[in-house]
């Protein structure tokens, strides 16, 4: 049996108590998508120690010896790909140290990775939201004027029974014509807003 959860973190630390939360209820961490979607299966309470890292790497054989790494120190991947960035880590073996890090360095050395790669995606995204924008500067104007975004012929004309009637009817499809001139802006604010948070991490890590 699984079961998912939507939850967004700035904050490592957080995170990993949430998921040692989870595991304390009977769920175990099986995968993570880049939405901020968590797939869990069930399994037994315990009281299970979390960690994350954040890497990439170049290809499968570099994952491959990173998780045999861990393996050989006591603790077990949960979820993470090479693409993912997020590596996450439970302790398996009571002889395991309660950290993956050797220092404090090298812990704070996840939140530079992630700065770095969150405002490298924030600057790729950029010139394309720009470019969005610009090309679709007529329908930015519907979020001052949400009207703009129903195409039904003479709909605020209508009265009564056949106006509510053509006006939920075309409600949907003003929804996803207006949704998606969202999503560069977003992703934009989301990506410098987790590479922020990143930095202050990182530096109070270092401290």
């Amino acid at each position: 049996m699984s079961t998912t959860r939507l939850r967004l973190f700035f904050n490592f630390e957080k995170e990993e108590r949430w998921l040692a939360a989870m595991a304390g209820k009977g769920f175990e961490l099986v995968k993570k998508n880049c939405c901020g979607l968590y797939r869990f299966r069930s399994t037994l309470p315990e009281d299970a120690v979390i960690r994350i890292d954040y890497r990439f790497f170049k290809g499968k054989n570099d994952l491959a010896d990173y998780k045999l790494l861990f393996e050989d120190s006591g603790w077990k991947h949960l979820a993470g790909s090479r693409c993912s960035g997020t590596q996450y880590f439970r302790k398996k073996s009571g002889n395991a140290d309660d950290e993956i890090f050797s220092d404090t360095a090298s812990k704070a050395g996840r939140y530079q990775r992630l700065a770095a790669f969150s405002f490298s995606l924030a600057a790729a995204l950029l010139p394309v939201m720009t470019v969005v924008l610009t090309l679709r500067q007529a329908s930015y104007r519907a979020f001052l004027d949400p009207g703009l975004l129903y195409q039904t012929p003479g709909l605020w004309e209508k009265t009564g029974a056949d106006f509510w009637g053509a006006f939920l009817f075309e409600t949907p499809f003003a929804l996803l014509r207006g949704l998606p001139l969202l999503i560069f802006p977003a992703m934009v604010i989301f990506a410098f807003a987790n590479a922020f948070c990143a930095v202050a991490a990182y530096r109070r890590g270092v401290r």
